[in-house]
């Protein structure tokens, strides 16, 4: 079993949502392509945001999301930067 699961992930990502407003996630496949994108940019040379520990960069990019220190953003949020 995949620990955290989807739905846990998803849960977590979708908490800081405001009532009222779209969830940031919807569906298992934005989980999967936000931490394969992070992965990518672990492989690639960035800085981790926790200490890796001998963790390969996918289950570091999934520890970077369950423990909130990696942030989803919306389509709106990625446009204004």
């Amino acid at each position: 079993m995949l620990h955290p699961s989807y739905s846990d992930l998803m849960q977590v990502v979708n908490s800081e949502v405001e009532d009222g407003e779209a969830p940031i996630v919807n569906s298992r496949y934005s989980i999967v392509l936000a931490t394969s994108k992070r992965a990518r940019q672990l492989i690639d040379g960035a800085e981790p945001l926790l200490i890796p520990k001998g963790k390969k960069p996918l289950s570091l990019a999934v520890d970077e999301l369950w423990k909130g220190k990696l942030h989803i953003l919306n389509k709106d949020e990625e446009t204004e930067e």
